[in-house]
């Protein structure tokens, strides 16, 4: 009887149901559309961070350089030979400088992995590699003449020298040098390999380089070519393009050639730390920093607040303006739907008074107008789910380009190690920008929500009308005339 008469009446009021129906409709639309591009900016966020720091890395630890006078900053020298020969060789010198941070010993590495709540710990040797090859031109002597001099003496020839000169190009690109130990944390974990292969845990002390793809391309490199780093050559085992933004470094080299190429036996810039529960990183933090003075430790959130530019205002904007709009529109939708649901029972006030009169309950006929208001509500949010996910689909096919833009923030963050919270050894400025293509997933808990708004705004409209109804005489009612 009761789906019977449900049944029926919703047909029979299809306009108004479909009106109710479709301000919920709007609403629960717009809350799935908003959830999903708040969840499309958090995993753009994700993967912007990701790409910096490494996949698995919960923080890194650091040492800030100390501040120099003017005038004591250490600058590369080149020294080129003076060449007696008549042939222009050509000449060049490599200078590979530690960059970014000041160096920590290795056993700072052990003394980080040995802390409470660190799962693992190994270390990195950032580097700048500034290369200035070329060559000196001899100048030609042209004679303007000579004379006699007084008393018969020849006088010296007079002349000036053309050409010449030296033609020098200077090549400036990074290395990292990185424990291939341990392949599963560091700065390469922000890369896949797209051809070739990664090193292998045999290869510590290995003439061995994978290469960034863009450098790649840029020099024309491929597998089994030689890379030549300060009179070393390295042989190229793979090519690694990163997952999102730019690579970590231009070149990686088992840390131990690093360290010697450098002239930094035992030592890293950069100490990447992966946390045993992702619950305990500001607690691991704390005690590395308390137990190891002088190091600075950086983590995700502490870079997480260093991204700027549109995602992170489309990502305030999602997260504030768009959830509070949410909320009102879904707030008016069930105010309407129960305002519509209170005036519909008004106009079946003979209605109701005559089943009254029948010998129906208030509980019953509340329940009715409740019945009618939930179909109502699940209707709308078949709708809004519908419209939810479309709005969803138009903006993961659009795939708008948003740019994060990260800056340093203190704490040493600047120019740090490759992988390293705050940028690697190719990012020199202060802050740089990454583009982001946003996507808005939709997931089931989204739906779920969706759904569970449905009901509660049929409930709420129900609610409305059913405390109407339940108060009426089978009398009054009856003696209204319509």
């Amino acid at each position: 009887m009761f789906f019977t008469y449900l049944r029926r009446e919703l047909r029979r009021r299809r306009k108004a149901a479909l009106v109710v129906a479709s301000g919920l409709a709007l609403g629960i639309a717009l809350v799935i559309v908003v959830s999903s591009v708040t969840s499309g900016m958090g995993k753009a966020q994700d993967k912007v961070l990701q790409s910096l720091y490494g996949l698995g890395t919960d923080m890194t630890v650091t040492k800030a350089a100390a501040a120099q006078e003017e005038g004591q900053a250490q600058r590369p020298r080149f020294r080129f030979d003076a060449q007696d020969s008549d042939s222009d060789e050509e000449q060049s010198s490599d200078r590979v400088m530690v960059q970014g941070f000041e160096t920590l010993s290795s056993s700072t590495v052990s003394k980080v992995g040995a802390q409470d709540g660190v799962s693992d710990a190994v270390g990195g040797l950032s580097l700048q590699v500034i290369k200035v090859s070329g060559q000196f031109t001899r100048g030609q002597f042209q004679q303007d003449g000579g004379g006699e001099q007084p008393g018969g003496g020849t006088g010296q020839p007079e002349g000036r020298v053309q050409g010449g000169g030296a033609d020098f190009d200077v090549n400036n690109y990074s290395v990292y040098g990185t424990d291939v130990s341990k392949p599963e944390l560091g700065p390469l974990t922000s890369s896949k390999i797209t051809s070739g292969r990664t090193f292998k845990a045999s290869e510590t002390n290995a003439k061995v380089v994978v290469a960034d793809a863009s450098y790649a391309k840029e020099k024309k490199l491929a597998l089994g070519d030689t890379v030549t780093i300060k009179g070393v050559k390295y042989e190229v085992i793979g090519i690694a393009t990163p997952e999102s933004g730019d690579a970590a470094a231009n070149l990686y080299i088992p840390l131990k050639q690093a360290q010697t190429l450098s002239d930094s036996a035992d030592k890293v810039t950069t100490i990447y730390v992966k946390a045993t529960d992702s619950q305990r990183i500001d607690a691991v933090k704390s005690a590395i920093q308390k137990n190891i003075s002088g190091t600075t430790v950086t983590t995700s959130a502490d870079l997480a607040e260093t991204v700027s530019g549109s995602l992170s205002t489309a990502s305030d904007l999602a997260t504030s303006v768009g959830k509070w709009l949410s909320v009102v529109v879904l707030a008016a939708a069930f105010l309407v739907a129960g305002l519509l649901t209170s005036s519909a029972v008004s106009r079946r006030v003979r209605e109701f008074g005559t089943l009254k009169a029948l010998g129906w309950r208030s509980g019953r006929v509340t329940r009715q107008v409740v019945g009618e208001a939930v179909v109502n509500g699940l209707v709308g949010g078949a709708l809004g789910i519908g419209l939810g996910l479309a709005g969803a689909y138009v903006v993961t096919a659009v795939s708008p380009t948003l740019q994060a833009e990260l800056g340093a923030a203190g704490g040493g963050m600047t120019g740090g190690g490759p992988g390293g919270f705050g940028g690697g050894p190719a990012r020199e400025a202060a802050s740089r920008t990454l583009d982001v293509a946003l996507t808005a997933p939709v997931s089931v808990t989204t739906i779920a929500l969706a759904v569970g708004l449905a009901v509660t705004g049929g409930l709420i409209a129900g609610a409305f009308g059913g405390w109407r109804a339940s108060r009426l005489r089978p009398a009054d009612a009856l003696r209204r005339v319509e």
